[in-house]
C-alpha cells in the first residue's frame, strides 16, 4: 500500500496543503496546471471583475472540458489502436495464406522442374535412338 504524501502547493497565490497516495511531482503538477488555468483567466478582459465563485464555476468549468477532451483523445487513440490491431492480425493472415502459397508453389515448381528434366534426358534419348535409326537406315 502507498503512503499518503502531504504537498504545500501554491494555487492562485494561496498557500495549500495537498494530501494523496500520488507522488509529490504529481501533485505539484496538478497545481501547477491550475494556476495555469487562472493566469489565462487573469489575461482575459472582464474575468477580474467576477466574483468568487463565478470564478470557482470558471475554472471548474475549464478543468472539466480539458478532462473530457482528454477523455475523448484517449478513447479516439484506444479506437485507433484497436483498428491497427485487427489490420496487424488481418496483414499477418495474409502473410501466412501467402507463405502457404509460395510453398505450393515452389512444390509445384519443383515438380515442373523434375518433370522438365526427365523430358530432357528423353529428348536426348531419343535424338540418340533417331540419330542411330538414321545411321542404320543410311549405311
Amino acid at each position: 500500500m502507498n503512503t499518503k504524501n502531504d504537498v504545500e502547493v501554491i494555487i492562485n497565490g494561496k498557500q495549500y496543503t495537498l494530501s494523496g497516495y500520488e507522488s509529490n511531482e504529481y501533485m505539484q503538477k496538478i497545481a501547477s496546471h491550475i494556476n495555469d488555468k487562472f493566469v489565462r483567466f487573469r489575461e482575459q478582459e472582464g474575468y477580474n471583475k467576477l466574483d468568487a465563485d463565478m470564478k470557482g464555476i470558471l475554472l471548474a468549468i475549464n478543468l472539466c472540458d480539458d478532462y473530457y477532451k482528454a477523455r475523448k483523445t484517449a478513447d479516439d487513440l484506444r479506437a485507433e489502436n484497436e483498428d491497427m490491431e485487427k489490420e496487424i492480425f488481418n496483414m499477418k493472415h495474409d502473410i501466412i495464406s501467402m507463405k502457404a502459397e509460395i510453398e505450393a508453389l515452389e512444390s509445384k515448381l519443383a515438380t515442373l522442374a523434375k518433370q522438365k528434366e526427365e523430358a530432357d534426358h528423353k529428348i536426348i534419348r531419343l535424338e540418340t535412338e533417331l540419330g542411330k535409326s538414321n545411321e542404320e537406315y543410311f549405311v
